[in-house]
Formats: C-alpha cells, structure tokens, sequence
C-alpha cells in the first residue's frame, strides 16, 4: 500500500500528493478501499481490547491488600498457618472479586464506545457516509462545520476553513487552513495545508485526501507515548475523603493498640499481628469492589434504558444533578422543522423570498444532500410543496461563506439569470437585518408576532456583486432585505411530563438556546415551565461574573447565546457549588458539554459533541435523562449503605476487640478470627449493589457527606460496642467460659449483630414493613449469619481456635439481639430526625407508591 509522511504531504503540491497515494481528486473505489484496510488497519487510536495486565496490577497496588498479604507471610513465617490461610482468602477474594468487575466494566464501557462510532462524508465511487474507522490513506474526505476530522488529512480545497486544534497544541484560537503547500521547517502541528485527526472543524469547509491513520497519526502517536488523565469527578473526591477519614483513625486507634498490649506484656508478636489485624478490621476492604459492581450493574442497567454511559464514575455524578442546562430543539420540541412560509416585508406570501433561501444553501452538493446530511433549515425549506415549483437549474454557484456559530449566518456568491451576479444572506435575523443598509418598516413587530407565536424565523438579504470572484466577507454590508422565512417546530407531546419528573427528582432545568427569546419563552410555558427570568446574550456579556451568577438563580431561559457564553453559564454555575448537567448535541455545545459535572450527549449527535460527553442518550428524550438520574442515584444510595454499614460495625467491633484486650488477660479474638468474621460479613455485603432504595431517597440529589459519616460511625460504632460488653459480662459471670469458649461467644454475638442490623441500617424506614431488601441482599445476608452463627456450635469450631458453643448461650445471644436491634432503631430515627430527616414511619403505603409512580420507578 502506498504511503507518505504528512510533512512531506504537507509540503508538496496536492497533485503530487494525490499521485503518491495513487488515487484521485474522485477519491478510492470501495473495492481499493477494502483491499488498503487489509493493510492499514483499523483508524483508531485505543486499543481494541481490554488488557488483562494493567487490570490486574492496578488491584495489586490497593495498599490494603499489601498490609495484608505481608500479614500473612508473618503468620506463614511463625508457623500460624490458620491465620496466613484465612488471610490470603481475603487477599484472592478482594482481588479477584475486583479484578472480575473492574475487567467486565472496562469491557462493557469499550462496548459502549463501539456503539458510539464516528461518521465520515468520503467519496468511494461517489459520495457516501462511511464509519471513521474504516477509513485508509488515499481516502478523499468532505469536512463541514461541526466535523470532527477523522484522520490526519492533506486539504485539497479549503474555503474559509477553520480547525480548532486545541487537542494537540492547546491554542485557544482556531487554526486557518489552506490548499496551498506549506514552507519547509515547519514544526509536526504547524502544518496550514493539513487538517489532524480528533480536531474540530469551527468554521468553513473543505476536502482533504487521508494520509495516516490510527496510532500513525499525529494524536495516535500521542496516545501510544502518554496516557489521558481524567479529570476528578464529585464522587471521587467524595471517595478519597470517606478513605482519607477511615485511614486516620485506623493508624490512631491500631498504633494505640500496638503501644498497649506490648507494654501490658502480652506476646509481642501476637500483639503486632493482633495489631495489623485491627488495622485491616476497620477497613471496609471490598469498597472499591462494591463500587465498581454498582457502576458496572449500573451502566449494564442504564444501557437497557437507552443510556450510554461513557465514563462510569458519570453515573454517580448523573444522580446528583441539581440544575440541568438544555437546548431546545430536539428536546423539548420534536425537532422535526417544517416550512410555514415565506414572507415579504408587509406579511404577504413571498415566492421570491422562498426562491432566494433554496439558493442560500450550504454546499457541497445535491449528491451529498441526497445523503441526508444537510442542515435542517434547508432540508425543510426542499420539503416544502411550493419548492418543487421553482427552478434553480440555471444558477450557476461561484462561491460562499458557511455559516458558523459567532456569524449565525451563510453567505453565496452566485450567477442568477434574473438579478445576474448576487450575493445572498441568510440566517438568523438581528445578524442579517444588521447588515441591511435599511430594514423597511413593519418587519420587527412582523417578527416579534411570529416569535411570540412559537415560529423558528430566518431573514434573507442580497446586494448586486457585479465584478467579484470571491465572496469577501466584507461584501456583507449595505444588503437589501429580501424576506423571512417562518418555520415550525412543535413541542413534545411527552416533554411536559419529562419535564414533571425531573422536577419531582429535585433537578432545575434551565433553557440554553441559540434561538429568539420570545420562542423559548413560549415553548417553555406550552410545557408548563415556570419562566422566572430571561437573559440574552449581549446581556451576558455586559455583564461581570459576579453579576452573572448572581443573576443565575432568577433566570430560566438563556436565549440567543454563543458556545463561549453557554460555557461561561456552566462554569458560573459550577463555581457556586452547585452539581450541573448539560444537555447539547451540536459543535456549538462541545465546550459547554466538556466544562459540566455531567456532559450529557445523543447519539445523533455531531461528532464532537459525543466526544465531549459523559452520558450518551440513544434518543434525545428528557425522560430516558430522569431514568439515568435515578439509576444513578439507586448507586450511589447503595454504595453509602455500604460504608455506613461497615465503618460503624467495624468501628464498634474494634472498639470492643481493642479495648477488651487491654483489660483481659488473654485476646478477645485471635487475629485469625478477626479476620474470618471480616471475610464471610464481606461476602454477605456483596449483593448490596442490587438492594431497592427508598423512594424519598430518589427525590433529591445526594453527595458524600464525610462528616454525616463521621457522626453515624462514631453513634451506632459504639452502641455496638455496648452490645459487646453486653456479651463480655453474660460469657464471664453467667457461663464462666474460658478463653476459647469466650472467643467462641463473642464470635457468634458480633457476626450475628453485625450481619443482620443491616436491615435496619440499609433504609430510614422500618426494616420490613415499610422497606423491603432485594431477594438476594437477604439472602446472602441470612445465609452468612447461619454459617457464621453456627460456626462455633459446630464440630468445626476447634479448627478455628474456638471450644464449642453450649446450647445455653442461645436464648443470651436472641435476648442481646432483640435489644440491640431495639436501640439501634430508636438511635437511627433520633439520627435523622436530628437531620431534619422525617422517617415517615406512619405514611400509608400509597403515598410510597405515588411517589415511585412520579419518579416513574
């Protein structure tokens, strides 16, 4: 197959560069093209594949389990091979449990991403819409605006064409291209006459010839030498602090420990295993499990509801939306423009106005167009029954300006038979009518009644080009107004009831819109959306960031705004604490999408703005939106649970443990046992991720609150222990049991009380009446506790260092838990209530199931 490096493309003539491809400016035949990807390979620049290896060795690196495989080797070096076998069942269960889920939720995230392929326009035996990665050098390429450019590309046309190349160098500014050989010395990303893969074509079209791809190409080749760092989200964050707090009272509370148990003169080497294993006992060793089970059941969950997920970590921060920014079209309308009519400047019906808007049309052609690939607008006006009536046949086009973002306009250069060299404007009306050397009298309150009606309206414009080979953007002045266009696009007839449910969730939504004001404020209230304030763009920019985000709170509708003022909204928004989602699918919204906490996309998407996003939704339905939120809040509702659960009953089983050592002439526990109580409550919390949340839990969004975990492990942490100390009293002066049937006993009282409170802990509601565990978190939990229970009454006992249970602890042991599971109770709705937190205890049922019927649950 025929190559060629891009500098040397770069810098020859596009013949030359043509001939050294050995294709043609008419592009490969589908034929040649299947033969060259044999060779070439795919055009991507991740791998294909999961990788086994790095998987792994990021489980390897957890510093817990480092402490408690060298745990082990000390138990294995003195001889306690008990200990060192229980140990390393931990360490083979937290690792391959975690290695399983992170391994399957990477695989189901590279499944995602498949789903989500980049198109190309490219001509193979004529024009058609390939997958970008199918593409080989040779290849001809059509870029328009909004095109991501999907391979390294030597330009053969470029008319006004704009890239922003921030990607690779970046530089905030677009980069102007051109067909024209670029000088020698030019530095890899310097290069005028090519246009990279994976940057953005701002303004402008043109047609390139494809010379590398995949890993050859210049962002390829940075992939392969560095790796992308995400950004932290809000959950992570959240993560590291719940970490950071259990760390520092594991190395207070162990290294007390330590200090006291040797100077109290119990085997030394015992009290540093005894140690290490407090150390591990306090730690919930299967969080990270427990998360990425959530989020990779979740992603799987939310792909069923239409909801790609691209980042999984996304999915918590989806739920914890508190103000969501959204388009309008294709939103909240369907979408769908149809032609209502063409204009004049008194109101009457205007055939002329139609016929100069059919010939203000994007290029590069009806083969293209055929393809569906042209701008809405434009594909309404070709719709229209009265478009069939005019003939263009005999216009000739000499050139155009395309439209662009900060323009908001498209500009033709062309040969009409009737009016002979013309330039035609078209676009959105303040821009054209600013252009008009006078705009006839009547045409704003014509405009305002068609906004205020609800109608999508462009103004056409033209002026004499006599002479001029080139369309100047300079020659966009002194126009005559020519007409306006008026276009319909209804609302949603399921959009008011979206709109409901994210309401009900707690979620503003705000309208960020490049249309008129007066549209958007009528769209909003066919919907029922209460309109508390209007800002337009050059509002915006009149105003300073402290006036602006004071002014955030007050306003719903954002109208006539650029890319850079949705992206200052967000970053205004973010900056007051507040969690935001943004809702976009046009290169206009890529930056906006990319500066959100949750970058929410669709899959008919420009290419950009996929890239861009977090969360993909397969239809652009804000309902699917309010299914993803509360996904995402069920995970993060249950990765809580989790920690609350495990931080207080460890905290109060070390309590217990640590402080009876210190008063008992023997240990309460063996380190062993210990670590045994630690490994089968694990297993019964693995099926948290799939327990039912409490409806009231959904309404609102939720965020890591270190101190509120804090609060809950330092009161239900030591009732716990009380429960102990219950036990250590009932064992010494009822049963007079010795020190391995004490172990025995206290092993059977802090497994039961430990695994079966969470069925209090896991809702605010009363446990079974009011909230039910899924099947399988009950399940596993009663399946563990009878194990674990029965364990030292059984013949197995002396195996683990315990004497047999009498049958005579059991009414002790059912007493100690009725009580304990009474006080925790009492103590959990004084916790809340303190919160500010109703329980609800007395609601009738249906008020749960009218709220689950709002949350559409």
């Amino acid at each position: 197959m025929p190559s060629l490096s891009l500098r040397d493309a770069a810098q020859a003539g596009s013949e030359a560069v043509l001939a050294a491809l050995e294709t043609s400016p008419a592009g490969l035949t589908q034929a040649e093209a299947a033969r060259r990807a044999q060779t070439a390979g795919t055009n991507d620049v991740s791998h294909g594949t999961v990788r086994v290896f790095p998987v792994l060795r990021a489980q390897l690196a957890n510093p817990f389990l480092i402490l408690l495989a060298t745990t082990a080797l000390i138990s294995l070096a003195l001889g306690e091979s008990t200990d060192a076998i229980i140990i390393l069942a931990i360490v083979t269960m937290s690792v391959g449990l975690g290695f399983f889920n992170e391994y399957r939720s990477r695989a189901v995230v590279a499944d995602l991403r498949r789903r989500l392929r980049r198109s190309a326009i490219t001509l193979r035996d004529g024009p058609r819409v390939v997958d970008a990665a199918a593409l080989v050098p040779g290849d001809v390429v059509l870029l328009r605006v909004g095109d991501v450019v999907p391979a390294d590309l030597r330009l053969l046309e470029a008319h006004e064409l704009e890239c922003d190349e921030a990607i690779l160098t970046g530089e905030a500014l677009p980069a102007s291209k051109s067909a024209e050989p670029c000088e020698p010395g030019a530095s890899p990303l310097d290069l005028p006459s090519c246009a990279f893969l994976g940057t953005v074509v701002r303004a402008g079209s043109g047609r390139g010839v494809v010379v590398q791809t995949g890993t050859r190409t210049e962002l390829g080749r940075i992939a392969k030498r560095v790796g992308a760092g995400l950004p932290e989200t809000a959950f992570q964050r959240g993560l590291r602090g719940v970490t950071g707090l259990l760390v520092r009272i594991t190395v207070l509370v162990s290294t007390i420990v330590l200090i006291v148990n040797v100077a109290l003169r119990h085997n030394a080497v015992e009290s540093v295993l005894f140690a290490l294993t407090i150390a591990v006992s306090l730690t919930p060793q299967l969080l990270p499990a427990i998360v990425t089970i959530s989020l990779a059941t979740g992603a799987r969950r939310m792909a069923r509801r239409q909801v790609l997920v691209k980042r999984l970590v996304a999915i918590e921060d989806l739920g914890n939306l508190e103000v969501l920014f959204t388009d309008k079209t294709g939103t909240l309308t369907q979408g769908r423009l149809a032609f209502a009519g063409a204009l004049d400047a008194t109101g009457a019906s205007s055939a002329e106005a139609l016929r100069l808007g059919l010939l203000c049309a994007a290029s590069p052609g009806a083969a293209v167009e055929a393809l569906g690939l042209t701008d809405a607008l434009d594909a309404a006006l070709r719709r229209s029954p009265d478009a069939a009536l005019i003939d263009l046949a005999a216009v000739r086009r000499i050139d155009e300006v395309p439209f662009d973002h900060e323009r908001r306009r498209i500009s033709v250069l062309l040969d009409d038979p009737r009016q002979g060299r013309i330039l035609i404007t078209k676009g959105a009306p303040e821009s054209v009518l600013d252009r008009c050397a006078a705009v006839p009298p009547g045409v704003d309150d014509l405009l305002r009644a068609r906004f205020a009606a609800g109608y999508r309206v462009i103004a056409v414009a033209t002026r004499p080009a006599a002479g001029s080979e080139r369309l100047d953007p300079q020659l966009e002045r002194e126009l005559r107004f020519a007409g306006l266009l008026v276009f319909t696009d209804p609302v949603k007839t399921d959009a008011a009831a979206s709109i409901d449910r994210l309401v009900a969730l707690g979620v503003r939504v705000k309208i960020v819109t490049g249309d008129n004001d007066l549209v958007a404020v009528r769209v909003c209230r066919e919907l029922g959306i209460a309109v508390e304030g209007v800002l337009v763009g050059t509002q915006l920019d009149a105003m300073s960031d402290a006036q602006a985000q004071a002014a955030l709170p007050g306003t719903t509708v954002f109208a006539r705004v650029s890319p850079d003022q949705k992206a200052r909204l967000i970053r205004l928004q973010r900056a007051g604490g507040v969690d935001v989602g943004f809702l976009g699918d046009g290169v206009n919204d890529a930056v906006a999408l990319h500066d959100a906490d949750v970058g929410i996309s669709v899959e008919s998407a420009a290419d950009v703005a996929r890239d861009a996003a977090d969360v993909v939704l397969v239809t652009k339905d804000l309902g699917i939106l309010a299914d993803g939120i509360i996904e995402g809040r069920t995970i993060f509702a249950n990765t809580v649970k989790y920690v609350l659960m495990a931080t207080s009953s460890n905290f109060g089983n070390m309590l217990s443990t640590a402080g009876a050592s210190l008063v008992l002439p023997f240990l309460p526990l063996l380190p062993s046992q210990v670590l045994l109580n630690n490994l089968l409550y694990d297993v019964s919390e693995m099926t948290i991720p799939t327990d039912t949340v409490d409806a009231e839990q959904l309404r609102r969004p939720a965020h890591w609150d270190t101190a509120l975990i804090g609060r809950f492990m330092v009161l239900f942490g030591p009732i716990s222990a009380v429960g102990d100390v219950a036990t250590f009293f009932a064992l010494l002066l009822l049963l007079h049991a010795d020190p391995a049937t004490f172990r025995a006993g206290y092993f059977a009282e802090s497994f039961v009380t430990q695994t079966l409170i969470v069925f209090a802990i896991r809702t605010r509601r009363v446990p079974f009446l009011r909230s039910r565990p899924s099947r399988a978190l009950a399940a596993t939990t009663l399946a563990v506790t009878v194990l674990g229970v029965g364990l030292p009454f059984s013949p197995l006992a002396p195996l683990f260092g315990f004497a047999r249970l009498p049958w005579s602890f059991v009414p002790i042991l059912t007493t100690l838990l009725i009580c304990y599971v009474l006080v925790v109770e009492l103590a959990k709705t004084a916790f809340f209530r303190r919160l500010g937190i109703r329980r609800s205890v007395n609601a009738p049922r249906a008020e749960y199931s009218q709220v689950r019927n709002i949350l559409g649950r």
